[in-house]
């Protein structure tokens, strides 16, 4: 069922594995609006061996994630893209405190705003299971366990910024990661009164 159409800005984030990617497919179709997924573009840089996606490959097999300056040039096209203004759903971006306060000067610059943040927590355990899920279905490289475990400890190390950056605003809502996918896509409609 397509929902009352509205014009927004949503951030979805939580840690590897915590559906934001289930819940921003929902949006899009609800909204009509972009999913901007960063991982996406990530993996698109890899498939067509760009020399960005063998600098990716390098830093995602070592655990680490891929540098601020890489994100936020993919993340600028989308931006001032006006076809897509006021109509994007972030999954996992930003990650960093320096991508936050980059997105929020991008959006300053193209008069846009973040217009709901939501927070999928969910504990490292659930994550694992719906990791293992996850690889027998989707069958992605990224899902390989201990290189998940290594993204899962530098996510919540680098995100808590993050976290502490978004959590003071009146539109910031954390939601239990754990729940039922429709569960959670229930809450965030009655968030966004859609």
């Amino acid at each position: 069922m397509v929902g009352r159409l509205i014009k927004v800005n949503v951030i979805l984030f939580g840690p590897p594995g915590a559906g934001k990617g289930t819940q921003a497919k929902h949006l899009v179709r609800q909204l009509n609006n972009f999913q901007i997924s960063t991982g996406d573009m990530l993996r698109n840089e890899i498939q067509n061996n760009t020399e960005i996606g063998k600098k990716i490959v390098e830093d995602m097999s070592d655990g680490r994630f891929v540098s601020d300056q890489i994100v936020n040039s993919l993340i600028e096209k989308v931006i001032f893209d006006p076809g897509m203004k006021n109509k994007l759903i972030f999954d996992g971006y930003p990650r960093s405190l320096i991508q936050a306060k980059n997105l929020e000067k991008l959006l300053n610059k193209t008069n846009q705003k973040i217009d709901a943040v939501f927070f999928l927590n969910v504990n490292k355990e659930t994550i694992i299971k719906r990791i293992e899920q996850r690889k027998t279905i989707e069958n992605r490289s990224d899902d390989d366990l201990n290189t998940f475990v290594k993204r899962y400890d530098k996510y919540m190390k680098t995100t808590k910024p993050v976290l502490d950056f978004y959590s003071k605003n009146s539109n910031f809502y954390e939601l239990d990661g754990g729940s039922k996918i429709e569960e959670i896509t229930a809450k965030i409609n009655t968030f966004l009164n859609v």
